[in-house]
């Protein structure tokens, strides 16, 4: 008979592992509802072993925050092919799968958690934003924004934030339509704006013209003519 042996795990190994933990309980309740002695147990270690690797809490956090952001950041990487719609859909189904999926921790991610106010915080969540807002340059094919074209895709970026997180409140809406709904807001953001610049009506056009007779630009041009008529 033989009996299991414990492997003991590296420094980096076991704060990989703390954080990974964290980020699972931090996905079901508030970081503010889940204490040192949770993790600790979660983890399968004791708590002075948890302040062994992280001073503290808020460092805890912050770490864990780090890989989330990052984990965020990346939903919004996608092949830039086909219609401009349909890869924005499959950025919100990205994006809405890590809301879905990590409740809480996004509200404390976008709200800052236990760590207000924290420099640390604020930089990471600005670099989610920063993330999504190249990536959408990059899908528009633009290095050099004009002022009205950055106004509309920082403005996008932070409705989907807004978006989000009343929907976990409730989830009174069903997800996918919020999806599509938040596509047909950045072509809405981007018309209203071509109202008042030519710079913008050109960008608007070439959207238009590679969009489908099925993508998302075209079903919200039917809906506007529907209501109408």
């Amino acid at each position: 008979m033989t009996t299991g042996v414990r492997r003991r795990m590296g420094v980096e190994e076991r704060r990989q592992q703390l954080i990974g933990v964290a980020l699972d309980l931090f996905s079901r309740r508030s970081p503010d509802d889940v204490s040192i002695d949770e993790i600790a147990a979660a983890a399968g270690i004791s708590r002075p072993l948890v302040y062994h690797y992280f001073p503290g809490k808020l460092s805890l956090y912050e770490a864990a925050l780090k890989r989330a952001s990052d984990d965020l950041a990346e939903r919004f990487i996608e092949p830039q092919e086909g219609p401009l719609g349909a890869r924005l859909l499959r950025v919100m189904r990205r994006y809405f799968d890590f809301v879905d999926q990590h409740g809480p921790g996004f509200s404390a991610l976008m709200r800052g958690g236990p760590s207000v106010g924290s420099t640390n915080t604020n930089a990471l969540i600005d670099g989610v934003r920063q993330a999504a807002y190249l990536q959408i340059l990059a899908h528009l094919r633009i290095e050099r924004p004009p002022a009205r074209l950055e106004l509309v895709v920082r403005s996008w970026i932070s409705l989907a934030e807004s978006t989000a997180l009343i929907w976990l409140d409730g989830r009174r809406i069903p997800r996918a339509e919020l999806e599509a709904q938040l596509v047909h807001d950045f072509a809405a953001l981007a018309a209203v704006s071509a109202a008042y610049d030519p710079e913008m009506a050109d960008l608007l056009r070439h959207m238009l013209a590679e969009e489908p007779a099925e993508g998302p630009f075209t079903d919200l041009i039917g809906r506007l003519v529907s209501l109408a008529s």
